[in-house]
């Protein structure tokens, strides 16, 4: 059973702890709120101010898992706060450790602060869990994925759509890596593993991807320059660096520009047109 009052009161105090700083917020100087506001940490979670609004004064529906999550995330909650928030919310805390999607706080303040920064927080498999702004204008928003699809390699081998954001000299390079990324991890979580059943799915739809996976092939890796293909400025040569956080298995990838180059200077246009078209 959900305990309203306690969610409430935990919501509150955790929004009251919080500075703007904390999330890569603009503090601003008209500031009277101790800690975030409530708009702010609704856009952080991805939920309306409205919605969030009622939990906080115990009303409103019941939140689910995916909320509760969104909530976790948004408000930087450690691995033993975030247990405590689905529990209050009449959830079973999701499993820890390699499959889980709890980012730790850590890699989310770093993420925060790159405001303007193409970057994302990727799990083993592929699934995005978190997008800068930039991020999102620059490959589209990632995380509205579900179920297989949340897995760029599954989406590589079974939507053309997600090829049309990458080169087409690449696309057969990337085939092989995608393959053998997962072949890596198979290899490391074990034939019980969700990486298994990725390899299952992914076989079941893609001849492709059965061709590719046959071969066997370990350890390819990305090439140094990434060409993305953004649909209203083109080809963008980016250089991408990982930071792994080893608890969780996520990865903070951070993609940059050489200095005085092409690609730079749209990246500026992309900050400046926003994030309106990055749907994709």
């Amino acid at each position: 059973m959900i305990d309203r009052a306690g969610l409430a009161e935990f919501l509150r105090r955790r929004r009251a702890s919080l500075q703007p700083e904390d999330v890569g917020l603009a503090r601003g100087t008209r500031r009277r709120t101790a800690g975030l506001r409530r708009e702010e940490v609704a856009a952080l979670c991805h939920m309306s101010t409205d919605y969030y609004t009622r939990l906080e004064r115990q009303r409103g529906p019941h939140p689910s898992e995916r909320m509760i999550a969104s909530l976790a995330q948004g408000l930087h909650l450690s691995p033993d706060e975030r247990d405590h928030l689905f529990r209050l919310a009449g959830h079973h805390a999701p499993p820890r450790g390699a499959h889980g999607d709890a980012v730790s706080p850590g890699l989310l303040r770093i993420l925060d602060h790159l405001v303007d920064t193409p970057a994302e927080i990727v799990t083993e498999l592929g699934e995005t869990l978190r997008q800068t702004p930039l991020g999102v204008a620059l490959t589209g928003d990632r995380t509205r994925y579900r179920g297989p699809a949340r897995s760029i390699g599954y989406r590589w081998f079974t939507d053309p759509a997600t090829r049309l954001r990458y080169a087409p000299e690449d696309h057969a390079h990337l085939s092989r890596m995608f393959a053998a990324s997962l072949r890596g991890v198979v290899a490391l979580r074990g034939p019980a593993s969700p990486a298994a059943r990725l390899v299952e799915l992914t076989g079941a739809r893609s001849a492709e991807f059965r061709k590719v996976w046959d071969d066997h092939e370990v350890g390819v890796r990305p090439r140094d320059v990434k060409r993305l293909v953004h649909p209203e400025l083109g080809l963008l040569d980016l250089h991408c660096q990982r930071l792994l956080d080893p608890q969780q298995s996520h990865s903070l990838l951070v993609f940059t520009a050489e200095p005085g180059n092409a690609t730079q200077e749209k990246l500026r246009l992309l900050a400046g047109a926003g994030s309106g078209s990055a749907r994709g």
